[in-house]
């Protein structure tokens, strides 16, 4: 069923709504918090992190991976970093990236488990 439940009744409890209110982010940590999940919005970006989460990888292991030219990879990575999702570590002439932290596996595989269910 399509359709969408309300109330028959327009009754506010304002003391739920104020508990509520005191206990969200700021406003900039959602503005933060939508711009990472429109940056993992991308499918492509997606499968990036998907990718970091399980081994560290180079710019043209990334490109091969996704089929994108390395340059196409950098801007994707670029991005990504900007939100502090991934980083990179130099190793001579190479360039590796892996994700920033653990948190951001944890996210993607919460939504995992939610989607397989």
């Amino acid at each position: 069923n399509d359709k969408i439940e309300i109330c028959k009744e327009t009754v506010v409890n304002y003391e739920k709504v104020e508990a509520v209110k005191n206990e969200l982010p700021s406003t900039r940590e959602i503005a933060d918090l939508s711009e990472i999940f429109k940056v993992l919005g991308d499918p492509t970006r997606l499968k990036i992190v998907l990718a970091l989460a399980k081994e560290e990888l180079c710019v043209c292991d990334l490109a091969t991976l996704v089929n994108l030219s390395v340059s196409a990879i950098s801007h994707q990575l670029r991005l990504l970093r900007n939100l502090r999702l991934v980083k990179y570590r130099k190793s001579g002439k190479m360039v590796y990236y892996m994700l920033d932290d653990d948190h951001i596996e944890s996210i993607i595989n919460q939504a995992l488990i939610h989607i397989r269910e």
